[in-house]
């Protein structure tokens, strides 16, 4: 038997695959050092969810440093290079109208009690020069995110609070409607449109979130909610979570239209690695998220691409992105499909940071401007959770009692002048 072909063709194949593990060990390299100084600064992560589904907020039960049953714990970000990670405070749609407020309070507080319980590793910062300042510092600058309109319960004075307390984004709807903005099932057919994107009060929404320097999150909400929020907003929006509709065709996904508003608007999408907004199947993978970035890139452009990875939010994530640890790994994948590092350091970190301070800068240019002060009307949110204090209110029944008696008197009035 002559063996010498097939030797010959095992050492190329075996030559060839060195070469391949030295240009992945060379991308991965090449990622991390990028990542140095440019950790990736990530749109979304639902610890604080975790936390409370696990631990009902005490963090006495739990050590982040040994936490295993999540995507995220500290030695997973400090091996993912995350230098910057805004928080989720979210609570369901089945508290809209109910506890909202004071679960998201809830949820809130948690975030600023990690950053007390674990100093050496968060910081909780409210403006884009702390991020500067907590990366330099090498520890996760920490922000709080509000995943859902609902949270506020139509409430002005709530949204301001909250930004006081730190919140720096909101979302405007999660899977449900507000009574002033449309989600996301809406353009499914599962949900029936309510205000047909922002109603009046959704745009004076938006306005007071410009006005505080709160930025405006657009995951979650319909298409119609999208192009109105970036007609409307005066400052730069974001998608923290969300990824590009032409590869999956999914309604929490960014159509291309929107995409190329997104670029005229200076806007943001940073991408979701949730499976099912991935490859629209419960299985994806790395490369299938690196798709995403590729086309969001060539839409867009570099400047309005980033990271939103969704950990401990969803129940799949890609093969290859199995937890916060991963970034540099799609970061190495990116750097094989050509990205530059001007490139690579605006997706990681400038793209949000560019975002954040322009967002800032628009509060600023509206300092002059009084607060909004109109509340939503009574009847978009009357029911038995809600008073009616400071509401001027028409008592019905009175009225119709006044316009009986009237109709008497002029009954009477008629008998005695004709008899």
């Amino acid at each position: 038997m002559n063996t010498k072909y097939p030797m010959a063709l095992l050492g190329l194949l075996t030559i060839l695959g060195c070469e391949l593990l030295t240009v992945v060990s060379s991308n991965k390299t090449e990622a991390l050092r990028i990542m140095e100084n440019a950790p990736v600064i990530d749109g979304h992560n639902d610890l604080p969810w975790q936390l409370l589904s696990k631990f009902n907020n005490q963090l006495n039960e739990v050590n982040l440093h040994t936490l295993n049953d999540t995507h995220t714990n500290i030695p997973k970000l400090r091996e993912g290079r995350v230098g910057g990670q805004f928080w989720a405070a979210y609570v369901p749609c089945e508290t809209q109208g109910k506890d909202a407020v004071k679960r998201t309070l809830e949820q809130i507080d948690v975030v600023h009690r990690m950053c007390e319980a674990y100093p050496d590793t968060f910081l909780c910062v409210d403006t884009a020069q702390d991020i500067a300042t907590a990366i330099r510092a090498k520890r996760v600058a920490s922000l709080i995110g509000v995943e859902g309109g609902h949270s506020i319960d139509s409430s002005l004075g709530v949204l301001r609070t909250f930004y006081h307390l730190g919140v720096r984004y909101m979302t405007l709807t999660h899977s449900c409607n507000t009574p002033w903005a449309d989600n996301w099932l809406v353009d499914t057919g599962s949900d029936p449109a309510k205000s047909n994107g922002l109603s009046e009060f959704g745009k004076n929404i938006i306005l007071e979130m410009n006005r505080l320097g709160m930025m405006v999150d657009l995951a979650h909400v319909s298409a119609k909610t999208m192009k109105d929020a970036l007609e409307v907003s005066k400052a730069p929006v974001i998608f923290s979570h969300s990824s590009a509709y032409k590869l999956c065709a999914s309604a929490r996904n960014v159509q291309d239209d929107v995409l190329r508003i997104v670029k005229e608007k200076k806007g943001l999408v940073m991408v979701n690695f949730y499976n099912d907004y991935v490859t629209c199947s419960s299985k994806a993978n790395l490369s299938n998220v690196a798709d995403h970035f590729d086309y969001i890139k060539n839409i867009a452009g570099y400047e309005s691409v980033g990271f939103g990875g969704d950990y401990d939010g969803v129940p799949r994530v890609p093969e290859g992105l199995e937890d916060v640890s991963k970034y540099p790994d799609l970061v190495a994948e990116l750097i094989r499909r050509g990205w530059t590092q001007v490139e690579l350091e605006a997706a990681l970190k400038d793209n949000l940071l560019r975002v954040f301070t322009e967002v800032e800068q628009t509060s600023l240019q509206m300092s002059s401007e009084k607060p909004k002060e109109v509340p939503i009307n009574y009847q978009e949110i009357k029911s038995d959770c809600h008073t009616s204090y400071g509401y001027k209110l028409v008592d019905t029944s009175a009225a119709a009692h006044l316009h009986a008696a009237k109709g008497l008197l002029l009954m009477c009035l008629v008998y005695t002048l004709f008899h």
